[in-house]
């Protein structure tokens, strides 16, 4: 196919303007775009130039599993991207393609397999009880988002991570300031220092560590030789960063549930279904505005009759590919029975999130206590009245009003 002919059967480049939707709502542009082909070109508020967007279910988890795709080659390009600033650490797992994203990966697998989160299941357990036991004692009305959804994952995820309870709100406020683009570069880029200095220090203190911990991994990890220190804090911001996504998760969870009332009540009278409702509810929640991390094709390749070129940014959609009608039957209806539900939340391939079966955990031990505990509970407001955060990367409540 010549050059001129390629022009010709591009489809035209979409803008994709960045827009806080309220609640739960998908995102119209995103679905004009799954309606126009398996494959568009947008343009997002940030960067420069325009990238393919894929987002059929087969082809996203094609993209994110072939070697031919690669996030190394991001690092040094100014992608069209949502993110006003853009500050990669050279080394960052996110940024790193096979093997060295194996080798980095392997370092703390232990941690996130489903012995190391067991391990932190009573604790955990524990650490909600006495959170859901304040905000009983307080008394109705309460912010969920505030006595609960917010301190539940940061002690989960410090936990896990080995970071000492004294230090969990310096690292919450540090995470909000890194997620958030209303604060501008400077105070992101600063707060990301700030964890890099502190992860730095505490994984230097755990060279010779037996440890289970995050960090303890890390440092016996560096220890041995087979990651570097930079490469050990980098993963460790990423990991500490991703752990308070469950805030968000569950904030959109229990909006929906108390939104929806009878969808709450099913899971109160049939506790036997949780685990399946909750992949459904993870399935359906739109967990992100627009787009994360591209990645750049690094041969010529053909999906679905396109050919993206090499060095063409390419995007997946998550949410588009659980919303696929071709695997999921009527993909915008909430059914607690869907099975199978091979949805992509968590990513797919290589760059799969390693937190998926903690944040599991973390939202069934959140339904069974917040439901059985609070028989009661309902939203304080009008659901539309619920304020959502703005200028967000990650879609939540800023609080969740509730009475009971």
């Amino acid at each position: 196919m010549s050059e001129e002919t390629m022009s010709q059967t591009l489809p035209p480049v979409r803008e994709w303007p960045a827009v806080d939707l309220p609640g739960s709502d998908f995102d119209p542009v995103l679905a004009e775009l799954m309606r126009e082909g398996p494959l568009t070109r947008i343009s997002l508020p940030n960067g420069e130039g325009w990238a393919w967007l894929v987002t059929r279910h087969d082809d996203v988890r094609l993209v994110t599993n072939d070697p031919r795709f690669g996030r190394e080659a991001v690092m040094d390009r100014q992608v069209t991207r949502l993110a006003p600033h853009f500050i990669p650490a050279r080394g960052a797992v996110g940024f790193l393609d096979p093997p060295d994203h194996t080798r980095l990966r392997r370092s703390v697998a232990a941690a996130f397999t489903a012995r190391g989160v067991e391990r932190v299941r009573e604790r955990s357990r524990g650490m909600l009880d006495e959170l859901v036991d304040a905000m009983l004692r307080a008394g109705p009305p309460a912010d969920l988002t505030e006595a609960v959804l917010s301190p539940f994952p940061i002690a989960v995820i410090c936990e896990l991570m080995g970071v000492p309870a004294t230090d969990r709100h310096a690292m919450h406020t540090w995470t909000q300031l890194i997620l958030s683009s209303s604060h501008g570069a400077e105070v992101s880029e600063r707060a990301k220092n700030d964890m890099n200095a502190y992860f730095s220090d505490l994984i230097g203190l755990r060279a010779d560590s037996t440890g289970e911990d995050v960090t303890s991994l890390l440092g016996a990890a560096v220890g041995r030789g087979e990651i570097t220190p930079a490469e050990a804090v980098g993963l460790a911001v990423l990991l500490q960063i991703g752990g308070e996504a469950v805030t968000n998760n569950s904030g959109q969870m229990f909006h929906l549930l108390l939104s929806r009332p009878e969808l709450a009540e099913r899971l109160r009278a049939e506790p036997e279904i949780r685990p399946r409702a909750i992949d459904e509810l993870l399935r359906w929640i739109p967990h992100r505005n627009a787009v994360g991390l591209s990645r750049i094709a690094l041969e010529d390749v053909e999906i679905k009759g396109v050919r993206i070129r090499s060095g063409d940014a390419v995007y997946v959609s998550y949410l588009a590919a659980n919303r696929d009608p071709e695997v999921f039957a009527d993909p915008d209806t909430i059914d607690f029975g869907r099975s199978p539900n091979p949805h992509v939340s968590f990513g797919f391939g290589p760059h799969y999130c390693p937190g998926g079966m903690l944040a599991r955990l973390e939202s069934e031990l959140l339904v069974d206590a917040v439901l059985d505990r609070v028989p009661g509970l309902k939203l304080a407001v009008a659901p539309e009245d619920v304020p959502f955060k703005k200028g967000a990367l990650i879609r939540g409540p800023e609080a969740l009003p509730v009475t009971w």
